[in-house]
């Protein structure tokens, strides 16, 4: 293992630049996840650092020593890709053993290295299996293996769960961080679901047309976003267009008047003036018959949907013609649940909202 250093990264094509300036440092069995919807260039990134990817400019540095130049099959990085990549004609033995025959390693070292590799995935007697003869799980899993049968100094990981459906994604993703931290892996992986990142990194980054947005704990980008983006991606959020009329007031464009004293009220505002836009997290909203004389904003309007997830209930509420706010609240015995076109009143404290500026 050993630390990953991404300096001045950049890939351009023609006029489009698919990846702009990304310097990361992830650290000696770090797992560091890059978050951001498609084209935003996480992919990208992760290619030229295992090297498939030749740079514009800047430096990827593996340990200390800069691989910039080095084609993939000496990086001693292990990937792993969204299709899996596995060879359809080749056994599963064969399969993991393909990395350690590139590398010339003794025949009796590659077949104890693929047996307790196989082991480490569970998948210890499939070794004479064709990858059709898999379900999707076991498939990803022999990729894995693959990647790891190396020794690599760093797992890279494309997307390794998207062609699996959701409760074995779920599954899939709490073995790969298990083993990810067992191993001690310096890890980097890719991928545009919130959920998956949030459960399975140590740090995230959040890329946005070619460029790192904000990098930080699950905590940091959730409570303390940046910007808009990252408060619209990392999350939901109900966004309210206006403006900052005085520090800790904001108007919207509908005419109420919303408190937004605390960290978020001058956040990229400048003097805590001008057109700016209010974002309010669903859960920190609070739903009932009646005003709440205990919040700093109490505000009246009209269900609009109600939306039934399970363990939780969304309430759309429309409070005025230009302004709508979404509350999410628990599922649970007692609960008031409001029906749609019911009257209804909605507050928050003045600390939950966050403003950017326009």
């Amino acid at each position: 293992m050993a630390q990953l250093d991404i300096i001045g990264l950049a890939k351009r094509y023609g006029d489009f630049h698919a990846v702009r300036d990304v310097s990361l440092s992830i650290k000696d069995g770090e797992f560091l996840v890059l978050l951001g919807p498609s084209g935003c260039g996480k992919t990208t990134t992760l290619r030229m650092v295992a090297g498939f990817i030749e740079p514009t400019a800047g430096h990827v540095k593996l340990g200390g020593t800069d691989v910039t130049v080095l084609p993939p099959w000496k990086r001693n990085a292990g990937m792993v890709f969204q299709n899996y990549a596995l060879f359809p004609h080749l056994t599963v033995a064969e399969n993991v053993a393909f990395g350690l025959e590139m590398r010339k390693l003794p025949k009796r070292d590659i077949a104890q290295r693929v047996d307790e590799t196989l082991a480490l995935v569970r998948l210890g007697g499939y070794g004479g299996r064709l990858p059709r003869q898999l379900s999707g799980g076991q498939q990803q899993r022999v990729a894995l293996a693959r990647a790891l049968a190396i020794h690599p100094d760093v797992l890279l990981l494309d997307e390794p769960l998207s062609n699996l459906d959701a409760k074995l994604r779920q599954e899939v993703r709490v073995e790969i961080r298990e083993l990810q931290r067992k191993m001690g892996l310096t890890t980097v992986m890719v991928t545009h679901d919130q959920e998956e990142a949030l459960t399975m990194a140590d740090r995230l980054v959040v890329m946005s047309e070619g460029s790192v947005r904000q990098v930080g704990s699950q905590r940091d980008l959730y409570e303390r976003p940046a910007d808009r983006f990252v408060a619209g991606f990392v999350g939901r959020s109900t966004f309210l267009e206006g403006a900052l009329e005085a520090p800790g007031r904001f108007r919207t464009d509908g005419g109420l008047v919303i408190a937004c004293t605390g960290d978020g009220a001058s956040k990229g505002t400048g003097d805590g003036r001008g057109r700016a836009v209010l974002s309010v997290r669903p859960e920190r909203v609070a739903v009932g018959p009646s005003p709440n004389t205990g919040l700093d904003n109490s505000l009246s309007g009209t269900v609009e949907f109600v939306s039934y997830l399970g363990a939780l209930i969304d309430i759309h509420v429309r409070l005025s013609p230009s302004d709508r706010m979404v509350a999410q609240i628990a599922n649970r015995d007692g609960a008031f649940v409001p029906e749609v076109g019911q009257p209804i009143h909605v507050g928050w404290p003045a600390s939950a909202g966050q403003v950017f500026k326009e």
